[in-house]
């Protein structure tokens, strides 16, 4: 019987620490859509910066000018 009230109340301890608040699940929240947010911003500059040395290196060909836009697309798209 000691045994099964001492496993019950380690149980009863190990959720208490398991359970979050309402405020700490909502900071957590934040914190995963601002670091979201902070990886989707980093991958628009990236494409940025991709369009505008593909656009560099393509010089006066308006075809290459044009493929380029894939990157200026992808980036919008990002918004």
């Amino acid at each position: 019987m000691d045994v099964v009230k001492a496993f019950g109340a380690v149980a009863f301890i190990g959720l208490l620490a398991a359970c979050q608040t309402p405020q700490e699940k909502a900071a957590d929240a934040q914190a995963a859509a601002a670091k979201a947010q902070q990886d989707i911003a980093k991958k628009r500059l990236d494409l940025i910066a991709k369009y505008q040395s593909c656009v560099q290196n393509a010089g006066s060909d308006q075809q290459k000018v044009a493929a380029c836009d894939s990157y200026l697309k992808a980036a919008q798209a990002l918004n």
